[in-house]
């Protein structure tokens, strides 16, 4: 039986959740693994913000160009970081697992919530998103951009002088640093991200693997995903804009997805909500794209692009 090698970013976050799959794929299809690090530019370029350097696709290409040129078969994904469109050759194989989607606050003390915060306080994230929905719900804090890996934006704590730094509960509590979660922030006050805490397997189309891979998939979790990334997909959203969307069961036959999308001062906020069969998943995540748009979101994304057009110019 052929060794299934598997693509992954270094950090320790990324080998965390590679070698989970790879339990997996041992355990359930039988096939030994190896695992391939790949350096990628999100990695490599630390003090720049996300949104200036071509957003969330610099943690994954050059991890698909190792699996179109062969030297991986599968690769492993923090399904947030994932961008609207995946390169021509691929697809999404499965989506094994979702964590708790929430985001966490982590600040000086455990039992610290967001509106404990004293006015004024700075606090940390490299998420638009979070940044945005922050100030919407708290427009007296200072946000200070974060980037690094989880315990380098851990650390930034004490050399930034924050009062707390805001990341995903999910990768916490993957790392086991559940402990330092002052509060799981609900999702009432920052809804998540697209596809936040959910893990995405990707491989290329036609391989025999494929369909095996599958077999990893949470059923639930494959409607969410679709849901999600199919609000995404219709918005053709990235990093520079402040976006969120989340898929809820509210029985077998039945779900929720919330979405909205945010200037990126919190001022603005397009929301809108949908339910339908969970059979429909994918057209219910374009309806919703559809009812933010409706509620505004349009004039926001017009705005936020002729802004990163303005910044980009001579």
């Amino acid at each position: 039986m052929s060794t299934v090698r598997i693509a992954t970013r270094g950090s320790d976050l990324a080998l965390a959740q590679a070698n989970y799959i790879a339990g997996r794929i041992e355990n359930e299809l039988s096939r030994p693994t190896e695992i391939v690090i790949v350096s990628t530019a999100g990695d490599r370029i630390q003090n720049v913000s996300l949104a200036k350097i071509g957003g969330k696709g610099l943690f994954i290409k050059e991890i698909e160009e190792v699996l179109l040129e062969g030297g991986a078969d599968v690769a492993i994904h923090s399904a947030k970081d994932l961008p609207a469109q995946i390169a021509p050759g691929l697809e999404l194989a499965a989506y094994p697992e979702r964590a708790d989607p929430r985001d966490a606050l982590v600040g000086h003390s455990p039992d610290l919530c967001l509106d404990d915060l004293p006015e004024g306080a700075r606090v940390g994230t490299g998420s638009t998103r979070r940044a945005a929905l922050l100030l919407a719900h708290r427009p007296d804090l200072e946000i200070v951009p974060l980037r690094g890996n989880v315990p380098t934006r851990l650390a930034k704590r004490e050399s930034e002088a924050l009062a707390a730094v805001v990341l995903a509960c999910a990768g916490l509590d993957r790392l086991g640093r559940s402990e330092v979660i002052s509060e799981r922030i609900s999702p009432d006050l920052l809804l998540p991200a697209v596809c936040q805490g959910m893990l995405a397997l990707e491989s290329r189309i036609g391989d025999p693997l494929t369909q095996d891979l599958a077999r990893l998939s949470a059923p639930e979790n494959v409607t969410s995903a679709t849901a999600e990334r199919s609000f995404l997909t219709r918005l053709g959203g990235d990093c520079t804009v402040p976006l969120a969307a989340h898929c809820e069961s509210l029985s077998p036959e039945r779900i929720r997805i919330r979405g909205l999308v945010a200037s990126l001062d919190g001022r603005e906020i397009a929301r809108a909500e949908v339910e339908g069969d969970t059979a429909d998943s994918a057209r219910l995540g374009e309806a919703l794209a559809e009812a933010v748009l409706e509620d505004g979101a349009q004039s926001i994304l017009d705005a936020l692009r002729e802004g990163a057009n303005g910044e980009s110019g001579p």
